[in-house]
Order: C-alpha cells, then structure tokens, then sequence
C-alpha cells in the first residue's frame, strides 16, 4: 500500500506540472527549508528563491540544508515578516509563492503564522506575483493554531476578484481531526 502523500508533497507535484523552469519564486514561510530547497531546484542556476521567516531558527537550519544540497547561490534568505515582502520585491516579478502556514516543526509553537498577517502578505503576494503565475497555501487548524487563521484566509480569498484570480480550495475528504486545506490561486 502507498504511504499517503503529505500536503507539501501533493502541492509540489502539482505546482512542478504548471510553472516555468528557472523562474523567480518566493517561500513566504521558510521554516525547515523544505518548500526553500524545492523552489532551488525549480529555480535551477537561472532562476532565483527569496525566502522569508522571523525566526533565526529559521534561517539557520535552512541554510544548513541548502548548503548541504549546494543551492546557497540560489536564495536570499531574509528575516522577516512575510507580510513585509514587497519591500524585497517588485510588482508582478514573481512566478509563484508559496506558504506553509503554522508553526516552525520542532520549534515554539507559540511563534506560528497568524490571520492578520498572513491576510497582509496574501494580499501583498497577490501583488508581486506575475500573471499566470501561481500562489500555494497550506493550512492547518485545530490543535495548537486553531481555525481563527484558516477562517480569515478563506475569507479573504473568496473576496478577490474571479476576472483576475482563480481560487481553488481542496479537502483532505476522508481524513479525520482537521486535516490541512490546500488551496492554489492563480492569477489571470
């Protein structure tokens, strides 16, 4: 039996289908570096990753694991806020952005992503990102980051406009306890 697939395996494999090679991409939420490494090799030796968190922990251990991989010539690695990334980048020069909302893995669960600024660097993502260009959520509730962040996002998203974006939310239909959303937003 096939081990079921997490939700940043599952938006992987479909943003690798539908973005260029090489591009520009930004990881709003660093973390372990995961996404980071993924948005690397995407990136190649052409294209380039801006990756955000607010924790040194952050930067630390996904410095670690790129220097590992050998893709530290391929990122900026910056500390701060995802809702501050158009201070770090222009307007419609991003292929895709990616978030992976909650808390750094083995880190304070009190430092997690939070509804209002995760609202303010949607909307800022939605700015920087190129037409056709995608942008990739993952969200979590219960536990220890309850609904309040997954609410305010939904909400926020099914506001934009459709003759400008795409919003499509997915379920995990058939696992229990709250179970991540995926969401992708395309921009026309």
């Amino acid at each position: 039996m096939k081990k079921r697939t997490s939700i940043t395996q599952w938006q992987h494999e479909i943003l690798t289908l539908h973005l260029p090679k090489e591009g520009l991409y930004v990881d709003a939420t660093m973390g372990n570096g995961h996404d980071t490494l993924f948005l690397c090799r995407l990136a190649g030796e052409k294209g380039h990753v801006y990756a955000f968190d607010i924790q040194t922990a952050a930067l630390s251990n996904t410095r670690a694991l790129l220097e590992k991989e050998n893709m530290l010539d391929r990122v900026s690695l910056i500390l701060d806020s995802h809702a501050h990334m158009e201070k770090h980048l222009e307007p419609e020069t991003a292929d895709a952005i990616l978030f992976n909302c909650g808390y750094l893995p083995g880190g304070d669960h009190h430092l997690a992503t939070r509804p209002e600024t995760t609202v303010q660097a949607i909307h800022a993502g939605l700015k920087i990102l190129k037409s056709k260009g995608a942008l990739s959520l993952c969200l979590y509730s219960g536990g220890d980051t309850g609904f309040a962040e997954k609410d305010a996002v939904l909400r926020y998203l099914k506001e934009l406009d459709p003759n400008r974006y795409t919003v499509i939310v997915q379920e995990y239909y058939n696992r229990p306890n709250h179970p991540p959303t995926p969401v992708f937003i395309c921009k026309k």
